[in-house]
């Protein structure tokens, strides 16, 4: 073993146009290997100070004859303050195509769910890419999410194991489409994590939980990486779609990146003054996908949302168990439909639900996304999605229907507009099952306008309101739970997109 001093001393400092990144000393290796060793490894070690780069690149020296790369590492986590992060290091790693952000080199990452991978042509850990290990500079990236104040100490290890590689394996994809009922009522929970990124479950068991939640589609959002996509197809069935994305985690916030063509990467190296998520947007757009930016209000490091709604396709306003800084979401999303009205409804942008599932005992499909779609294939699932016609449920239990009818016999439902002159009555009505005592809500650009008795403790119930369209642009519905001690409402049943009232 050879061990390296990777100090701040030997660095070089580059800024690319996106984040400022700091490249270590290199690690370097034999030309080969001969008949008395089949392995080699170096350890690196070095100390982060605070307010060090987003990314930290120590490059790696890969010679030719190589079968296999492992990278183990360890960081310091010291005792800090109260109320002062603690040390927070990610790692993944780039192939000798190089780091250029949404470049081809990118070969994988675990963030801080793994102390150590390994890639061979054949096979690699969750969360990276089999394939060919070519000679050249490849790239160990470490992310030191959060520094504490003593500084952040790590040691990498590096071991490459010589001879001839295995031949690689050709990735197969879940089908774009699954037997569905036409034109119908999709449920699907399009925000969850494997054991290919932080999660804790294996597509096989995500699966069958989907299936046990009743849903008939989910997308694969790994953190920053799409090694999941050639994982999924064994699951897939008649019965549920499978699509397939990322959850893109920037240091500014998380977005989803819903049902791209198969194998897509977008890259995650950048931040909101860098000025560069919009090109990534319109990646995910190119590759078929929608825009979803995630729990938007989450109190995490890096988890609150700071690039705008510009380009949104759709907002996740309800994210796993509820909390306050989904009522926050919900909030600011419906500002965005009265913003809308200025334009006459025209670019508004639809709500879904997600539940960010991890592990046990997160519930998947908890929330759920409930789509009205031509069909259940991708394109029709991101159409419904797009269009708004759907809403957000806590469980199959829970269906509704809601509509907005006046002048000759006109109706509209959810995500439509209702074509009526601005004095013409108007009658919402929302018939649900599967919501015991839940208070109904109808909130317009004015806010909550009527709220209705508890439903039947059997949970059926219909429920109507006469307006105008002068008297509110739009209307949405709220199911809520009995609202517990506080300012708050009770947690939601079910939250519909809206229905537009007037001529456009």
């Amino acid at each position: 073993m050879c061990d390296d001093d990777a100090r701040l001393g030997r660095r070089a400092l580059f800024v690319t146009g996106a984040a400022a990144a700091l490249t270590l000393g290199s690690v370097t290796f034999a030309r080969g290997a001969d008949d008395m060793h089949d392995a080699e490894t170096r350890t690196v070690r070095g100390t982060l100070p605070p307010g060090s780069p987003d990314f930290v690149y120590v490059p790696v020296e890969v010679p030719d004859g190589v079968r296999e790369i492992k990278v183990s590492y360890t960081y310091d986590r010291p005792s800090v303050p109260a109320g002062t992060p603690g040390n927070a290091l990610d790692i993944g790693i780039f192939d000798q195509r190089g780091t250029d952000l949404g470049g081809r080199g990118f070969r994988g990452w675990s963030g801080g769910a793994r102390t150590e991978f390994f890639i061979r042509a054949d096979e690699a850990t969750p969360g990276y890419l089999p394939g060919p290990i070519d000679a050249g500079t490849w790239q160990i990236a470490l992310g030191p999410y959060t520094v504490a104040p003593q500084g952040l100490g790590y040691e990498i290890t590096i071991t490459l194991t010589y001879g001839e590689q295995a031949e690689p394996v050709e990735p197969t994809y879940p089908p774009e489409r699954a037997k569905g009922r036409g034109r119908a009522w999709y449920r699907g929970d399009c925000h969850l994590h494997s054991w290919y990124s932080d999660g804790r479950r294996t597509p096989a068991e995500i699966a069958a939980l989907a299936r046990e939640a009743g849903l008939d589609f989910i997308n694969s959002s790994e953190h920053n990486t799409h090694s999941a996509h050639a994982h999924w197809a064994d699951v897939a069935g008649d019965d549920l779609l499978v699509m397939l994305g990322e959850e893109i985690t920037t240091r500014n916030g998380h977005v989803v990146a819903l049902g791209v063509e198969p194998g897509t990467f977008i890259d995650w190296r950048y931040r909101a003054r860098d000025n560069r998520f919009g090109k990534f947007a319109r990646q995910i757009r190119r590759a078929g996908g929608l825009v979803v930016p995630a729990h938007p209000h989450a109190t995490c490091v890096g988890c609150n949302w700071k690039f705008g709604f510009g380009e949104a396709d759709a907002i996740e306003v309800w994210n796993g168990i509820w909390t306050p800084d989904d009522e926050m979401a919900l909030a600011d999303w419906d500002s965005t439909l009265v913003a809308s009205v200025r334009e006459n409804g025209r670019g508004w942008i639809p709500a879904m639900g997600n539940s960010d599932a991890h592990r046990s005992p997160d519930p998947v499909g908890y929330p759920q996304t409930v789509v009205l779609a031509d069909d259940l294939t991708r394109e029709a699932i991101q159409e419904g999605i797009k269009a708004g016609r759907s809403y957000i449920a806590e469980s199959k239990n829970v269906s509704l229907t809601f509509t907005a009818s006046g002048g000759r016999g006109r109706q509209a439902g959810i995500g439509g507009r209702l074509e009526v002159d601005r004095d013409t009555p108007v009658t919402v009505r929302l018939e649900v099952t599967g919501a015991p005592r839940c208070t109904v809500r109808f909130v317009t650009d004015q806010g909550v306008l009527f709220t209705s008795a508890p439903l039947p403790v059997g949970g059926s119930g219909v429920v109507e309101w006469r307006t105008t369209p002068s008297y509110a642009a739009y209307v949405r519905a709220e199911l809520r739970h009995e609202a517990a001690a506080g300012p708050l409402p009770g947690t939601p049943a079910a939250i519909t997109n809206p229905i537009f009232l007037g001529r456009s």
